[in-house]
């Protein structure tokens, strides 16, 4: 799950990178200089200014602005208005659920998408679409997830929509989205140790023939993001992926800088 973070004052060197994902993430400040060929970006707005935006889509296929439609944090700059319109606390990470039923909940992530779209994005990258499911904390909103995401779509036609994972929900939700995100498909990063590793095969291969049969059906884009810490693991995880035939990102699980392996 990703959160509204501090930004990181590294930026990466660009002589220790091995190879290069065709999708960068990265929720730390970075050069907008040192952002380029990329066919998706994935940026935490308010690091960048307008001028900025339009360097970076200068150099890149699509620019898109981080969002969480789950959760708020107390990071966040619009945490004061909604912390008394939501539905219960996420105790590992310290955040509130968001009441999509709430009228102040939705016109407030509206206002924010709007202010965005005026720095120039290409369109929003929907973290915690998976709160949403069998398993996640607001199951009962699923409908409303859906009507949520049904409105960004007529509201903005021209706007480009990435959901972030609740592959349970994607025979509802991919008339109204663009791309479909999944993380750690071929890779099974723990929290617990902080330990970066290789799913287990059989699993992977599942996985991967499921991800595959959604967008053949739905003809919809799958992007992956993996985490690895070391050439070794990045090698190992793009021989898994490539084959696939989608694009990718591979980077640590911090977020903070564009990725580079020793």
């Amino acid at each position: 799950m990703f959160l509204f973070v501090l930004p990181s004052l590294l930026t990466a060197n660009a002589s220790a990178a091995v190879g290069k994902s065709t999708v960068l993430v990265c929720y730390g400040r970075l050069n907008p200089e040192d952002i380029k060929g990329y066919d998706y970006v994935i940026l935490e707005a308010q690091f960048y200014n307008i001028y900025e935006i339009r360097k970076i889509k200068s150099q890149n296929e699509k620019v898109l602005a981080y969002i969480s439609i789950g959760e708020v944090n107390e990071h966040a700059p619009h945490f004061k208005e909604l912390k008394d319109h939501t539905a219960g606390k996420n105790e590992i990470w310290n955040s509130y659920y968001l009441d999509l039923k709430s009228e102040k909940t939705v016109s407030t992530l509206l206002r924010i998408i709007d202010q965005t779209f005026q720095k120039g994005y290409d369109g929003f990258f929907l973290d915690n679409v998976d709160n949403y499911t069998t398993w996640g904390a607001q199951p009962k909103q699923k409908d409303d997830l859906v009507q949520f995401l049904k409105m960004l779509s007529e509201k903005y036609p021209d706007k480009f929509w990435i959901q972030n994972a609740g592959v349970e929900l994607i025979d509802q939700t991919a008339a109204y989205v663009d791309a479909l995100v999944v993380e750690s498909v071929a890779t099974n990063y723990t929290f617990d140790d902080k330990t970066y590793k290789l799913r287990p095969e059989s699993d992977y291969k599942t996985y991967a023939s499921k991800l595959t049969d959604i967008s053949k059906k739905h003809n919809l884009p799958v992007i992956l993001i993996e985490y690895a810490d070391t050439e070794k693991l990045y090698k190992q995880v793009l021989h898994r992926i490539k084959p696939l035939g989608f694009d990718y990102f591979i980077g640590s699980i911090e977020l903070q800088t564009i990725p580079t392996f020793q």
